[in-house]
């Protein structure tokens, strides 16, 4: 007997900033997992434009959704674009970052301003406008491993990367049980260009597995999450043990004959 039920949709998902490096493998892993792919990105529109052709090489659809993520005022319509070409949507990987090193003594209010406006602002009414107009799904925010740590060197960046760790936690609470809000925090996975292999082995030192990540250890803990209906308000972070390394100063190590 023939069934004449209509084949069932897939899910999709928006990834922002997926273009290049991180939100590119994130993107791709979930099109190779049979998602529909809104992929959002703000410059980078040659890159998106040839990712968009590997998605779509996997044999699912990919639509384009270019904005500038400083535009707070234009994220709900970003969201209605995705949803509006890709109906099924499911999906909210918070992926676009922002990463300047300075100091709190160097930090200007245009770093500022520009670090928390891409790291927090735009994942805070993104979420908003995902809950509202989807209702149902997931929401996976990429922080840092560096929460994990008081890196002023990183001030405004880690300032917002460990709010956007809380952000997740309350969403969770909020936004439950429709949405599951969860996050991953990568550590040493795709580091920036102008790092040297030198630089990349000492990191490496500081890692209790002694390895690099690889692009496939945060999409697999994405699909890990996206997989699992009983886990929500969660941070997995994924680098290799390097967050549990900071002790801090304790008795035990403490010695009076050197004390000055």
């Amino acid at each position: 007997m023939t069934s004449h039920e209509p084949p069932a949709a897939r899910p999709a998902a928006l990834v922002t900033g997926g273009a290049v490096r991180l939100g590119r493998a994130i993107a791709l892993a979930l099109a190779a997992a049979g998602h529909d792919i809104a992929l959002h990105y703000g410059r980078s529109a040659a890159a998106a434009a040839e990712t968009a052709a590997q998605i779509r090489a996997l044999g699912v659809a990919c639509h384009l959704v270019p904005h500038d993520l400083g535009d707070v005022a234009g994220i709900p319509a970003l969201v209605e674009r995705a949803r509006d070409a890709l109906p099924d949507l499911r999906v909210l990987i918070n992926s676009a970052s922002a990463y300047t090193q300075a100091t709190i003594g160097a930090t200007t209010a245009e770093i500022f301003d520009q670090q928390l406006a891409v790291n927090l602002r735009a994942p805070f009414f993104l979420t908003q406008a995902f809950a509202r107009q989807v209702g149902a799904g997931h929401v996976i925010n990429i922080i840092d491993n560096k929460i994990a740590f008081n890196q002023f060197q990183y001030a405004a960046y880690l300032l917002a990367k460990k709010s956007l760790a809380e952000f997740t936690r309350m969403a969770a609470v909020e936004l439950a049980p429709g949405v599951q809000v969860n996050a991953v925090a990568p550590g040493v996975v795709m580091p920036a260009d102008t790092r040297s292999e030198a630089y990349i082995a000492w990191r490496v030192g500081g890692i209790p597995l002694r390895r690099q990540g690889a692009a496939d250890d945060i999409t697999g803990a994405i699909l890990y999450l996206l997989s699992s209906p009983f886990v929500t308000g969660q941070i997995l972070t994924v680098d290799g043990g390097e967050g549990l390394t900071s002790v801090g100063r304790n008795a035990s190590q403490f010695d009076p004959g050197g004390a000055s």
